[in-house]
């Protein structure tokens, strides 16, 4: 039987989930059940453009017997109150990154899956761009040896009109800035190659581009668990916005990976070169990239819900980034 599911929250985050969805509905892995915002002309205008149900409340949506997955693309404060009451609806869930606006609160939104008996995943599409599925699977095959240096730089922009949008760039509304907001993909990246972070000595700021209370320029230096360390770039104000980059430097060789691009060097043989340059987000239209990665997250959700598995993009896996943010921002504040 196909899986039934449904989409709460209708805004900019998505374009790329329906894309992706109607095309698993076409396969026959699952049926949309439709979706819900609480804006009714958002809910008017997505049902006309992508011809899918929507539903007057939350709870009518939830209540239906052939949903099976919801999607929650709300804003980040939001995750907490959906994701319960989804799971008290016994729906497993996919939550948007980031897991929640802080740790603490990402935890319970753990704890409350868990003891709902429910699968959580956490839309951190990276991983699963093809280049990114092949480094990982390098670095598991020890292709480079013992990681010994790990960096990552995210210069992106963001124009007055992304910042147009209420309450978006405040911690009110989105929990933090360019860490949390955009970077937060790459980062995550970063630590699901090589592990969770360790140290972090950071510096923050806001630039005075616009009016908001969080962060758009930071830079911090990075010790690993696995003792390789790193340093770590991330903004929102390098217009027109540069492709994100990941660099590792192993015993055996090094390898970079910037977007969709793979570059590989071992100590013997031809360097190995995975995809194209491509956009990634990263310029004024934060939605200027391809949705085969977003496909990819909700398969591997479908394949855990029907493997009664933990989803690859677990919510613990997710809160290892949020981690590294919230120490990164802490130093920062201590050292402002």
């Amino acid at each position: 039987m196909p899986i039934g599911v449904g989409l709460i929250g209708l805004g900019m985050a998505v374009k790329p989930h329906i894309l992706s969805l109607l095309e698993l509905q076409a396969q026959g892995r699952i049926t949309i059940v439709g979706g819900f915002a609480p804006s009714a002309d958002r809910r008017s205008a997505f049902s006309q453009q992508w011809g899918v149900p929507v539903f007057d409340s939350q709870e009518d949506l939830l209540s239906r017997s052939d949903l099976d997955l919801v999607l929650i693309l709300t804003p980040p404060g939001t995750h907490l109150a959906t994701v319960q009451a989804a799971a008290a609806a016994g729906k497993h869930i996919l939550v948007e990154k980031p897991v929640e606006i802080s740790v603490a609160r990402g935890e319970e939104l753990a704890a409350v899956t868990e003891a709902a008996g429910v699968r959580c995943g956490v839309c951190l599409q990276h991983r699963f761009r093809p280049a990114a599925l092949r480094l990982k699977a390098v670095l598991h095959q020890g292709d480079l040896g013992d990681i010994l240096s790990a960096s990552a730089s995210i210069r992106w922009w963001r124009d007055d009109a992304y910042f147009r949008q209420p309450g978006r760039g405040m911690k009110a509304r989105d929990g933090g800035g360019v860490l949390l907001t955009q970077a937060i993909h790459t980062l995550d990246l970063l630590l699901h190659f090589v592990g969770p972070h360790k140290d972090v000595a950071g510096f923050a700021s806001t630039s005075p581009l616009r009016t908001i209370d969080t962060e758009d320029v930071t830079a911090a230096a990075v010790r690993f668990q696995s003792g390789a360390i790193g340093v770590l770039d991330a903004t929102s104000v390098a217009r027109p916005g540069y492709p994100e980059r990941i660099e590792i430097a192993g015993t055996r060789g090094s390898a970079y990976l910037e977007t969709f691009q793979l570059v590989i060097h071992r100590h013997e043989g031809p360097p190995e070169t995975v995809g194209t340059a491509q956009s990634g987000g990263g310029g004024a239209d934060p939605m200027a990239f391809d949705h085969g990665p977003h496909r990819g997250v909700i398969t591997e959700m479908l394949d855990a819900i029907e493997q009664g598995r933990e989803p690859y993009n677990s919510v613990r896996s997710a809160l290892h980034v949020q981690r590294l943010i919230e120490a990164w921002l802490s130093d920062a504040a201590a050292r402002a």
